[in-house]
Formats: structure tokens, sequence, C-alpha cells
């Protein structure tokens, strides 16, 4: 029930009404018997403007999705270190003076990958697409000690811009770019594939990004940042190769754990984790 003591948190971005955040975050501060109510800010122009508004409404913290996640860096009074070299901030934490910028995206991904036994340190890994989600992705390989890591992309400046901008921020020289068809040019086996583009999003669920079989007998996994489809064509895919395959509800699911913890000072325990992505598994089927 909200009350006045009631501390407000939420997501600013736009388009904003399709987010599966406030269900996340309120069946978070549900089960953990928190006072925060959780809602969507549409913010259309100025960004800076609305994080200060935020701010004197004494607004706890916020989520920060499309177009936004570069741009707000400007409105705050500190950055992680991990979201510098990603260039990217998604969660805002209230502090004397302004909000401290996260990234609990590849909080999320880390988590998941470490859930599944997911190994990266001294492994290749072969990230699909070149957009915000796969330079997060990049950056969180390279710290963790990926031996190479490849961007491929339909169009190769961006594989390479992303490339570049991890070699900078990382000190890390082997991320290689290449077009998307030209992956029979990865010469190691056993990668870890990364599927970050909307490729197969549904309602195009008979689409990947590459379909070659050989390809994914290749591979050691794949993860799909997807999860609307709940299994991918890409899943399938590397399931079909005989390859464990795993979407990202549990990435999505985590990155908000993650903020949650942040902005709440608590730990979420795994029952409560366990309890919130059944939920959320029950919240997709009825939006289908």
């Amino acid at each position: 029930m909200i009350k006045g003591t009631t501390r407000v948190c939420g997501l600013i971005g736009n388009p904003v009404g399709h987010s599966l955040s406030p269900f996340i975050h309120n069946k978070l501060s549900e089960a953990m018997g928190t006072d925060m109510a959780y809602v969507t800010f549409k913010v259309e122009n100025d960004i800076v403007s609305a994080v200060k508004g935020a701010y004197e409404l004494n607004i706890l913290g916020l989520n920060v999705t499309v177009p936004w996640k570069e741009g707000v860096m400007q409105a705050l009074s500190g950055i992680d270190e991990a979201a510098k070299k990603i260039g990217a901030v998604n969660t805002l934490v209230r502090s004397d003076g302004g909000y401290i910028g996260y990234n609990t995206d590849i909080l999320g991904i880390k988590r998941e990958l470490m859930e599944e036994g997911v190994v990266i340190k001294d492994n290749t890994v072969v990230i699909l697409g070149a957009g915000g989600a796969a330079r997060s992705i990049a950056v969180l390989m390279a710290i963790s000690g990926a031996d190479k890591i490849y961007i491929l992309n339909r169009t190769l400046e961006k594989a390479e811009n992303i490339s570049e901008s991890v070699k900078k921020a990382c000190d890390y020289d082997n991320i290689f770019p290449l077009g998307i068809s030209d992956h029979s040019k990865i010469a190691e086996k056993d990668y870890v594939v990364i599927q970050t583009t909307s490729v197969g999003l549904y309602p195009n669920v008979s689409d990947s990004p590459i379909s070659d079989r050989t390809f994914f007998e290749n591979a050691k996994c794949g993860v799909d940042i997807i999860y609307n489809p709940f299994e991918t064509r890409f899943m399938q895919l590397m399931k079909e190769a005989g390859k464990p395959a795993y979407n990202g509800l549990k990435m999505l699911l985590y990155q908000a754990v993650a903020a949650f913890e942040l902005w709440q000072e608590v730990s979420v325990p795994a029952d409560v984790i366990d309890k919130v992505y059944n939920d959320l598994q029950g919240e997709l089927l009825k939006r289908k």
C-alpha cells in the first residue's frame, strides 16, 4: 500500500509503456517488504532537466533506457568505473548532491553466465551485433579475462567502432571485428556466443542472425539476450547442434535485482529471486 513514507523509483526513457521493469521491481519490493513504488517516466527531450527534477522530488533511484543511456551521463554527480568504460548508464543511485550512475546490464549478464556455469576467462567469445548491449557485453568480456573477442555485425563499421572503444577503455587488444557473413573466418572452436541483435524477436520468431550449422557445432554454448520468444531460433539451432542455450530473461531480472540492491542497500535472497522469476514467466505468457 502506498503511504506518505513510500519512496519512489522508476524508469526514464522513450518509450516506456511496454517495460517489464515496474512488474519486476514492484514484485521485488512486495517480496522484500520494502516501502517503495516503481513507475515509468516518459522523457522525450530534456534528460538533464528530468534528472534534476527527479532529484528535487526526492526520487530514490532511477533506471534509464533508450534513448538516454549515454545522454544521462551529463546529468550525474558521479559515474561508476565500469559504466565509464562502457560509456552508458542504466541505473541512478541517489547520493548527496545528485545521482551516481551505474551499469547493471553487465551485472545481469555476468550473474546469468555464472549461474549457468559459463566460464569467460581464457575462452573465446563471439558477440553477434554491435549495438549498446554488445558494447556493454564486450567490456564485461574484456575485464573478465576472455582470451579473444569477436564482434560480428552486418555493418562492419559498427563492429569496428566497438572494437576500438573497448581496446581503449579496457587496455585490451584481442578484440576483432567481422562482418556477420564472415563468421567462418573464426579459427577457434568451443567459443561462447552471445546474441545481442533484435533478429528473432517476437513476432519474427523464425529468424536467426546466423543459420550455418557449422557455426553452432563449433560453439561451446549460446546466450540470446532476447526473452520473447522464450526459445529463439538462435537457441533452437544451438540445441540442434547439441549445445546448451539460454535466453535473456534471467539477465533482465538480474540487472533489476542489482539496481534494487543498490537503491535499498540490501541483498535479495535466492528464494525471492526464484519467486519473482516464476512470476515474470507468467507475466510474459499473459502479454502474448
